[in-house]
């Protein structure tokens, strides 16, 4: 499906104020789906400069996934990039081997929200957000202590992060 008729049946979802099953549909759309995805779940709106989603739930448990419920005013690449993140913490919570490390599950998500590996079908965000994203990468790796087991594990990572965003200008 065109970039257009998304956008404009996900505008109609969100004028009907049926933001879950807006992203749900967007879910399907862009196959990134989850079986451990137990559903969505609505918090406060979100302000232009902090928007917040969080995946929520127990290791070895389905997640829900709770988004403001004005998400769709922004805009759609953001939201599904900003899902995407949330749908790795799915991966990492619901499935053995769990990631535990938070800085690593962190590091993971903003990673693929860059990279696309997991869920390869996506919409481009602007290279702002892409700086934004590889900042936010960065100061979880820096957490992780320098020299550490955790940062030599994502070093080839980081290099690739490190070339993607010179290459940005």
């Amino acid at each position: 499906m065109k970039f257009k008729k998304i956008k404009s049946r996900i505008e109609v979802f969100h004028r009907e104020g049926k933001t879950i099953e807006a992203a749900k549909w967007l879910l399907k759309m862009f196959d990134i789906q989850d079986h451990n995805l137990k559903g969505f779940a609505l918090r406060e709106k979100a302000e232009p400069n902090y928007i917040l989603l969080t995946a929520e739930g127990d290791f070895g448990e389905q997640q829900v996934i709770r988004v403001p419920e004005n998400i769709f005013q922004f805009s759609l690449p953001l939201v599904l990039t900003l899902i995407t993140h949330e749908m790795v913490h799915v991966r990492q919570k619901s499935r053995k081997p769990y990631v535990e490390d938070r800085l690593e599950r962190e590091w993971q998500a903003y990673y693929e929200m860059l990279f696309h590996k997991i869920f390869p079908n996506y919409l481009e965000v602007s290279n702002f957000h892409k700086r934004f994203f590889a900042n936010k990468a960065y100061d979880y790796y820096r957490r992780m202590g320098e020299g550490s087991e955790l940062q030599a594990k994502y070093a080839n990572q980081k290099k690739e992060m490190e070339d993607l965003i010179a290459s940005l200008g």
